[in-house]
C-alpha cells in the first residue's frame, strides 16, 4: 500500500470519526488539536512511512514535561494512540499494540545532573556563532532561574530588569505573575546575545527575546531537540534522558543542596502546591547518600 502524507492520513481519520463513529464537532476539534500538537513536536514526520510505535511513548514524555493536568496529557496520548490504531487497521503502519507505555514521571525521581555536568552542558554551545550565542544565553537563563521551557520561550525584552537582577514571568489565564532573580553571570550572557546576535536578527524589533534565524520566537520543540544535542556533545552519560526540564530540576535540587528553604524554592519555581516541590528534597537526599557511599568505598 502506498504511504499517505500525514495530512491525507489525518483527513481519512477524521472521515472515519465523523462517518463511522458519529463524533460531535466538539470532540472532533479535540482530536484535531491533539494531532496538531503531535505534529509540532515531530515536524520531520511527513508520511505514514515515518510513523513508529515508539512515537507514542516519545509524545507522552514530551507532554508529561509540560506540567499539564494529568487528564489533558492522558487524553492527548489516547488521541494519538487511537490515530495509530486506525492507520494500523487500514494497513498503513504496524500495529502500536493495545497497551500504551506511558512514562510515569510524577512517581519517578527526576534526572538531575551534577554541577560539573551542568557546567559541561552550559559550555557546549559555541558563542562565536549567532545560534550558539542565543543557545548559550537560553541555557544560562534557564539554569539561573528555573523557568519552565514554555516560560523561557515566551520571555519578552520588557520582562528583563537588569538593574533589579530579576525577570518577570507571565503565567497567563489569570494566573499570578512572579518575579524571579537572575544572576550577574546569566545577565552577562543574555546581554551579549541581545547586543550581538539578536541585534543582527531580522526579527530584532520583535517583543520576544529569543528568536530563530527567521526572526520568529524559538519554539519549545526546537529547544527540546537542541538541549539533547548539546548534552550528547558534552558527553553527559544520561544525554538521551535530558531535556530543557532537566535544567529546572537541577536548579531546584542544587538550591536545596546549598541550603535554600523549600518554601523559597517553591516560590521561585511557581509551584502552586508545596508537595510538587518536595520531590526535590528526595532527590537531594538521594544524592547525599550516593556521595557518601562513593566516599566510603574509596576508604
Amino acid at each position: 500500500m502506498n504511504p499517505l502524507t500525514l495530512e491525507e492520513a489525518i483527513a481519512e481519520y477524521e472521515l472515519y470519526l465523523r462517518a463511522e463513529r458519529g463524533l460531535s464537532e466538539g470532540t472532533m476539534q479535540e482530536y484535531r488539536s491533539d494531532l496538531s500538537i503531535f505534529r509540532t513536536y515531530f515536524p520531520d514526520k511527513k508520511t505514514t512511512e515515518d510513523l513508529l510505535s515508539t512515537d507514542i511513548y516519545d509524545f507522552a514524555l514530551l507532554e508529561s514535561e509540560q506540567e499539564k493536568a494529568p487528564s489533558t496529557v492522558s487524553r492527548r496520548i489516547s488521541s494519538l494512540h487511537n490515530f495509530y490504531r486506525f492507520l494500523a487497521r487500514e494497513g498503513y503502519i504496524a500495529s502500536p499494540g493495545d497497551r500504551i507505555d506511558r512514562p510515569k514521571l510524577p512517581k519517578k525521581l527526576p534526572v538531575v545532573l551534577t554541577e560539573a555536568e551542568v557546567e559541561a552542558l552550559l559550555n557546549a554551545p559555541d558563542p562565536s556563532k549567532d545560534s550558539g550565542a542565543r543557545d548559550k544565553a537560553m541555557l544560562e537563563v534557564m539554569y539561573a532561574t528555573g523557568l519552565r521551557v514554555s516560560e523561557l520561550c515566551a520571555l519578552q525584552s520588557k520582562d528583563v530588569h537588569p538593574s533589579a537582577h530579576a525577570i518577570t514571568v507571565h503565567r497567563g489565564k489569570g494566573a499570578k505573575d512572579r518575579q524571579v532573580p537572575i544572576s550577574d553571570f546569566a545577565l552577562e550572557w543574555l546581554e551579549a546575545y541581545v547586543q550581538g546576535a539578536r541585534a543582527k536578527n531580522k526579527g530584532r524589533k520583535s517583543p520576544y527575546l529569543f528568536l530563530n534565524r527567521d526572526g520568529d520566537p524559538i519554539s519549545r520543540q526546537y529547544f527540546f531537540m537542541v538541549v539533547k544535542r548539546y548534552a550528547r556533545q558534552a558527553g553527559i552519560r544520561t544525554a538521551e534522558s535530558i531535556s530543557p526540564h532537566t535544567l529546572r530540576h537541577c536548579f531546584a535540587t542544587h538550591l536545596l543542596e546549598n541550603g535554600a528553604e523549600i518554601r523559597a524554592v517553591q516560590e521561585l519555581l511557581g509551584h502552586a502546591h508545596l508537595s510538587t516541590t518536595q520531590i526535590y528534597t528526595h532527590v537531594s537526599t538521594r544524592r547525599v547518600f550516593e556521595a557518601y557511599r562513593a566516599y566510603t568505598r574509596r576508604k
